[in-house]
This record gives structure tokens, C-alpha cells and sequence, in this order.
């Protein structure tokens, strides 16, 4: 058996060779789709009717694909769920499957349409990417026949995956990725029997893939650039955004700056369902990003990206485990993050320097803000401990958010607009893992590029005065090994049942 170690010797070794003939800058297309869904039923449709809805979406798509090659784009990336929409069962899903072959074929299906039998999808996402000499990323269904002999096959058959695939500007299949880690409604689909690390190689770059909740999880994410070493990654998502720290464009472009890669990242536009948030990110800014609740219109977005972005070196824990706690006298208090206990501080003066600890987390805090507004309360929380709910993950947060209202009870809730303006701000936290993603959230879900930094040792800062009122400053920190070694107990998974359906009422429903 190949070693894990050598796998990495030979994907570092290929990659120095590849680069001989590379290019140094690319243009990078991400297109949030605003999705033609299917009437709602029990019964499957004709595989005819399952063909027109997805054409229809395709429509959509040739469009933005047309539109991002013209304008000189090397790939572009569209989102999960994209050609077909949501909202299935195993059985409802299945006239929309295709059945995808290894890359490893050397397949063009615009070329060969009938090689793996009746592939419309295929052929036509192939026929895109050839026409305007681009590489496209679409998210498609997977099906693929088992029997008896294994012991895993599903009752009907065969299995079905959440899939993307990746086309190159030849047409050709280049890739194709088995979402590993499925949201908790998509029980249409299978989970693959261990995670997929999928990579593809460009003359701009190694790219590596994975699909929406996939990112919070180490593998096959993390895998991807600690071990494969990728450039960029490529990532269609269907996601729902959660404040106070899982806004889309917010924990996107933190992922790309903790992980030093670049990030692409294609949502679904469906704001009813509280879905926007596309963007493009670089690992030291955003380069361009879009978040959109009141208009029903898909957008593109563009940006050049350095092929082989800089990685830098952070000791998250360094700076907040040398210096000594502040005093402030102030009583710490409760309140709940997404279904998680933080502890609590006050930030009671115009400027201060404040700590809040829980566990082992402490997390630091200096900041000075314009005023201190009478109608707006903000606070410094700490968060160390397994988070229960859509998921089973390990986090720690340090985080300064803006609380909901004037009352204490309110720290933690989603909440999206702002008054307050900060002059700087720093925070730091003592961390147990390397694993952090630095998030800074202004006033109507907007970013701050180029408006704060990561020191090396490990203090997220403000290098100017925000440009809009903040609502949260925070640091994401992921305790992978801790996912496992704290598995849930049988009366956390009894409590995580009974809140389920809170959580999904939570995420689809508007802010009150």
C-alpha cells in the first residue's frame, strides 16, 4: 500500500515539474445561480421531464458561461444543487442522475456523447466548457449499480451521490468528486465509503474540490492542502447563512485566509431560503464577493488570482499565551451562538482591553470605537466545546459581536445591521490548534478587505478603521481530533434529535 507520505512525495514532485510551463496569474469565474426548482412531489417524474427542468437551468448557466469566457475567464464554478434544485427523496431524485465514469476514462462526452450510455448532462456541460475553451465546475447526481455481494448496497440497487465534476477547455471529464459529508436533509443520497480527495492540474495552478458542508470538516478539505498541496479550491455550495459566524461570504473568505489558499466558492441565489453569498478569495483578501437578499437575479463575479498564492505561518496560540489576562471587573455572563453556551463580556467603555475565558480557550480583546452608542450593546464571548447540532465538530471561538439588542439575553443572536463604528480592534486567543479562520463581519453582511490582518503571531488586527459598522470580529477555530474522542453521548444525541427541527427553522427562515 502506497503511504500517505509518499502520496504527498509524488503530488509535490508532479506539481515542481508542472510549473515549468505555468503561468503566473488566472482569471477565475463564480456564478450564483438563482435555480429553476421543480414542482414538489412524492412521485418520480419521467426521466424526459427531469431532462426539460434541468435543460432549463442549463439555459441559465450557457449564459453565464458564454459571458465569463468572453470576458477572458480560465474557469468558472457554479453551484451546488445548480442544474436541479433540492428538496428530494431517494426515489424523486433518481430521474435526474446520470451515471459519471472515472476521470481516468480520457472521455470528451461532446465528443463520444453515447461512450457511457445516454449522458445528456454530461454532453452538454462538455460541450460548454469546449466551446468557449474554459474549464467548467457543475454539480450533477452520481448513480452507479451495485449488487448482493457488497454488503453496503442500498436496497434498490445502486448508489447515488451528490457529485461534481470538473470539464476542461478541451471538454473533457477531469474530475469527479462524491460528496463526503452530507447536510443533514440529504438523505437522497449516499456517503462514499471513505473520502474522495479529488485534485486536477492546470497550467495555472493545482486545484483541488469539495462541495457546501464539506468545508467543516477535515477530510477531505484540510486534506486537500496540508497534504496534496493545492492552490486553489474549487467549491459549489447550496448554503443556507447563519449568523453570527456562518454568513457565507464571511466563513468562506476566512477559510481561504486561515488555510492560505485560494477560494472559490459558487452559492445558490434563493433568498427566501436565505441563500446568497458567492465570492471569490484570495488567502491575504476578498477579491470580489456578492451577497444579495433583495433582488431574484443570479450574478457573476470576476477576478484575476495569483496561480500559486503565498501561504504564511501562524501560530494562532503564540501572542495570547504570552501575555497576561485583563482585569476589568465586569461580570461575565451566558448566552447562546447557534444553539452553542459562550461566556460572555460586556464591552462597557468606548475603548478597553478586555479577556473572557472558557475551558482552555481565553480569548483577548483591545479595541477603541467611535462612540459608545446607549442603543447598541456589544461583547467579547468564548466558545470551547462540541457543537451538537446540523453537525458533530469541535470549535473554539473567540469572537466580538454586536448583541441583538440593548438586553445581555440577546448576545449571540443572528443579527445584521449595525450603528457602531470601531477605530481598530485586535484579538487573540489561546488556542489548542493550528486550524483558525479569521472572520470580520460589517453591517449588512459585507466584508472588509484589505481592512485587517494576521499577524504571524496570531493577533487578527485592524490595519485601518473598518469602513461600516462591525458586527462581528471573530476567530473560527476547528479542534479536529476532538470530533471523535468526544463522540455524542446517547442523551446528547436524544437532545440533538429534539432540536432539529429548531435548527431548520432557524436557517431557512428570515431574521426576525
Amino acid at each position: 500500500m502506497i503511504t500517505s507520505q509518499l502520496l504527498a512525495y509524488v503530488a509535490v514532485s508532479v506539481l515542481c515539474v508542472f510549473r515549468v510551463s505555468s503561468r503566473d496569474t488566472f482569471i477565475a469565474a463564480v456564478y450564483e445561480h438563482a435555480v429553476i426548482l421543480p414542482n414538489a412531489t412524492l412521485i418520480p417524474v419521467s426521466h424526459e421531464a427531469a431532462l426539460a427542468l434541468m435543460n432549463q437551468n442549463l439555459d441559465l448557466l450557457e449564459t453565464a458561461v458564454t459571458l465569463a469566457a468572453n470576458q477572458g475567464a480560465d474557469i468558472i464554478v457554479t453551484p451546488e444543487d445548480g442544474i436541479y434544485g433540492w428538496n428530494f427523496n431517494r426515489e424523486t431524485i433518481y430521474p435526474y442522475l446520470e451515471d459519471i465514469p472515472d476521470p481516468e476514462v480520457n472521455w470528451i462526452p461532446c465528443i463520444n456523447p453515447r461512450r457511457f450510455g445516454y449522458t445528456p448532462v454530461q454532453e452538454r456541460l462538455s460541450c460548454l466548457a469546449k466551446d468557449n475553451s474554459i474549464y467548467l465546475v457543475a454539480n450533477i447526481g452520481d448513480k452507479k449499480p451495485c449488487n448482493a455481494s457488497d454488503s453496503q448496497c442500498p436496497p434498490d440497487g445502486h448508489y447515488q451521490y451528490n457529485t461534481d465534476v470538473v470539464f476542461d477547455s478541451q471538454g473533457k471529464l477531469v474530475a469527479r468528486y462524491h460528496k463526503h459529508n452530507l447536510f443533514m436533509s440529504e438523505n437522497q443520497f449516499n456517503v462514499p465509503k471513505k473520502p474522495e480527495v479529488v485534485t486536477f492540474d492546470t497550467v495555472f495552478g493545482r486545484f483541488g474540490i469539495f462541495t457546501c458542508f464539506d468545508i467543516l470538516f477535515y477530510d477531505p478539505a484540510v486534506t486537500l492542502v496540508k497534504d496534496f498541496h493545492v492552490d486553489t479550491i474549487v467549491f459549489p455550495t447550496a448554503w443556507m447563512n447563519v449568523l453570527p459566524h456562518l454568513s457565507a461570504i464571511q466563513f468562506h473568505s476566512a477559510w481561504a485566509m486561515g488555510m492560505g489558499v485560494n477560494f472559490l466558492a459558487s452559492n445558490i441565489h434563493h433568498p427566501s431560503n436565505r441563500m446568497t453569498g458567492s465570492g471569490i478569495y484570495a488567502p491575504d483578501s476578498p477579491q470580489v464577493f456578492h451577497y444579495d437578499m433583495k433582488t431574484k437575479q443570479g450574478n457573476l463575479l470576476l477576478s484575476e488570482l495569483d496561480s500559486y498564492p503565498h501561504r504564511p505561518v501562524v501560530n494562532w496560540t503564540s501572542y495570547a499565551s504570552s501575555i497576561k489576562g485583563f482585569s476589568t471587573g465586569n461580570q461575565e455572563f451566558k448566552g447562546t451562538a447557534f444553539f452553542d453556551e459562550f461566556t460572555f463580556l460586556e464591552l462597557t467603555r468606548v475603548t478597553g482591553n478586555y479577556t473572557v475565558c472558557q475551558k482552555k480557550l481565553c480569548c483577548h480583546l483591545s479595541y477603541k470605537m467611535s462612540e459608545k452608542r446607549t442603543d447598541e450593546v456589544y461583547a467579547l464571548g468564548a466558545f470551547d466545546g462540541l457543537h451538537i447540532v446540523e453537525g458533530t465538530y469541535y470549535l473554539q471561538i473567540c469572537t466580538l459581536l454586536k448583541c441583538k439588542t440593548a438586553d445581555l439575553n440577546s448576545c449571540g443572536g443572528a443579527v445584521e445591521t449595525a450603528s457602531t463604528w470601531f477605530e481598530m480592534f485586535s484579538l487573540s486567543g489561546t488556542f489548542e490548534t493550528q486550524y483558525v479562520f479569521p472572520e470580520v463581519l460589517l453591517s449588512e453582511n459585507q466584508l472588509a478587505p484589505g481592512q485587517f490582518q494576521v499577524s504571524s503571531d496570531g493577533r487578527l488586527f485592524s490595519v485601518k478603521p473598518p469602513s461600516g459598522p462591525l458586527l462581528t470580529v471573530t476567530l473560527f477555530g476547528r479542534v479536529y481530533e476532538k470530533d471523535q474522542t468526544l463522540n455524542a453521548s446517547s442523551d446528547l444525541r436524544a437532545q440533538t434529535l429534539g432540536i432539529m427541527l429548531l435548527v431548520i427553522i432557524s436557517i431557512v427562515c428570515s431574521l426576525s
